[in-house]
């Protein structure tokens, strides 16, 4: 685990304004001072990420949170129900709110969010103010899981990786806005949606994806590997690796989960995209994964990494 001394300096690398990867419950981060322009602006430049996309300010507690969004009744049940932990809130700013407009890409909302890893959340106390952090990789690519996924595909673009081990839950945070038009679940995660629902006690819109998102994770294509996916496919076709869901079989080595289990699918769909993508294979083929709990969210990440690119 990583030492008290590696995050100690990891918070003053940030309050100079450098970048530092992180470990969260959901995947690792790409930490940048959140009232730090330039910093700020290192981010999207290091994941080469378009400005119009907004990033998820960290903070240490769901206090904190309160003091830089304007939290309605049901996003504060949310928060208290489920901070820290894997669910992100898009809120309306407060006024003289410190956070860089940049984060926010210029729009008058915040999203926020308490993540539940230990490192994580000793680093952001450390730090002592906001830190944006959305995940540390290129953008639109698999989200990193290890520390080791950071190192490969960022490389020099980061001051310092904290490696906290294998990001549990493995599926970014769920999002959900509340800015005045009732609550919107804008992305699936780590918090199913059904909980969410259950919490608040009727049911949500949901908005998977926009041309112009006001929180991340909005966007058609992403999460992509280099590799083009299919989807839903009972077996491969000749020259395509297969990512299987349930019992391994003759299709190959790899599976979400042996024994079907969706929380261990989460937690190994991008640790097992990067493997595949790593044997430099040009086509994978993806098992149907259920559509409920937290099989939304893997659903959802699969149809991202599936749909059309942009050119380069």
């Amino acid at each position: 685990m990583t030492a008290h001394n590696d995050i100690a300096a990891a918070a003053q690398a940030l309050r100079e304004g450098k970048l530092v990867a992180f470990p969260t419950e959901t995947v690792y981060g790409l930490g940048a001072d959140a009232t730090n322009d330039e910093a700020v602006a290192r981010v999207y430049a290091a994941k080469g990420r378009p400005s119009f996309n907004p990033l998820i300010v960290h903070v240490a507690s769901p206090e904190a949170a309160f003091a830089l969004g304007e939290f309605s009744p049901e996003a504060k049940a949310l928060a208290k129900a489920f901070w820290p932990g894997p669910l992100s809130i898009v809120v309306p700013r407060r006024p003289g709110c410190p956070v860089s407009l940049l984060a926010s890409s210029g729009l008058e909302s915040i999203a926020l969010r308490v993540p539940a890893h230990s490192v994580a959340l000793e680093l952001l106390k450390a730090a002592a103010r906001p830190i944006v952090a959305p995940s540390a990789n290129p953008s639109g690519k698999i989200s990193p899981t290890t520390a080791e996924h950071v190192r490969r595909h960022l490389k020099d673009k980061v001051a310092m990786v904290l490696d906290g081990g294998r990001c549990k839950v493995g599926v970014e945070s769920s999002v959900m806005s509340f800015l005045g038009d009732g609550p919107k679940l804008l992305r699936h995660g780590g918090i199913p949606r059904q909980e969410i629902e259950r919490l608040l006690g009727h049911p949500v819109a949901v908005l998977p994806h926009a041309a112009r998102p006001h929180a991340p994770g909005q966007l058609l294509s992403h999460y992509a590997p280099h590799a083009e996916l299919r989807l839903n496919a009972e077996a491969p076709r000749e020259g395509e690796a297969y990512l299987g869901f349930g019992p391994l079989h003759a299709h190959g080595p790899w599976t979400l989960s042996a024994r079907g289990d969706l929380v261990e699918a989460a937690a190994n769909l991008f640790r097992l995209l990067h493997e595949i993508d790593a044997t430099e294979v040009t086509r994978i083929a993806v098992a149907p994964v259920p559509h409920h709990g937290l099989g939304e969210a893997i659903n959802d990440r699969l149809m991202r990494a599936a749909a059309p690119r942009d050119p380069a």
